[in-house]
């Protein structure tokens, strides 16, 4: 997760371990990532198990050298399992503490071929006109350290991340928040994607609901991607 400010004002980077887990957390005890230590390559947390449902759009020969892009950094779990599959992965996370914690206690190298890391606002990234359908998977978990609602959440953010993604590519996004409004965040990406290109997975536990859309494509019914 990430937030956008001056870096003066991004929140301190905490670590904590129980039961062989080690979380990521900002300023407060809320769980911003997760990883197995034994097991890294494991997915710990539901939500972002949920926002990896794009794996079941693609054959298995079908990931090396894909394109995978992630706007906000968390413990890099995603990061991890796309580098592991062979696509060629990039990261984006405004802060350098985050990005730091995870090559330090969250294996995420500091050097590779096949994965770029920007300390950049993800707003900037995806408006960039040089990136324009250069994802194939784009995945979006923007929050502050209080989890409050999402850090990006306009009309034209969720327009320049459509123009991101790839054609045929997928965007999952994670929508919890105490005081975010899902159907409205719903509608925006709707807006941005098309009617059809948009489904919603059931909410998780903890109330995170992730939202798929698909560029120039239609998604199956909701029922079928819980499944």
């Amino acid at each position: 997760m990430t937030r956008t400010g001056r870096a003066a004002e991004l929140p301190e980077v905490t670590i904590s371990e129980s039961r062989g887990i080690r979380y990521l957390h900002l300023d407060t005890p809320w769980i911003q990532g997760a990883m197995r230590i034994d097991e890294p390559l494991v997915i710990e947390l539901e939500y972002v198990q949920r926002m990896m449902v794009w794996l079941l759009f693609r054959e298995e020969g079908q990931f090396a050298n894909a394109r995978a892009v992630q706007l906000g950094l968390g413990a890099a779990a995603i990061t991890r399992l796309c580098l592991a599959l062979g696509m060629q992965t990039t990261a984006v996370e405004i802060n350098p503490q985050v990005v730091a914690a995870c090559r330090a206690w969250f294996r995420l190298p500091h050097d590779a071929p096949d994965l770029e890391v920007l300390t950049l606002d993800a707003g900037a990234f995806v408006a960039d006109p040089q990136r324009r359908g250069s994802a194939d998977v784009l995945a979006v978990d923007l929050y502050d350290h209080e989890a409050a609602s999402p850090v990006l959440d306009s009309q034209a953010f969720y327009r320049d991340c459509h123009a991101l993604v790839a054609d045929g590519g997928l965007m999952t996004v994670n929508l919890f928040g105490r005081d975010a409004s899902f159907e409205r965040s719903a509608a925006r990406i709707a807006q941005a994607f098309g009617d059809g290109a948009v489904a919603s997975l059931r909410p998780t536990r903890e109330g995170n609901t992730i939202v798929v859309a698909m560029k120039h494509g239609t998604l199956p019914p909701r029922e079928t991607l819980a499944a």
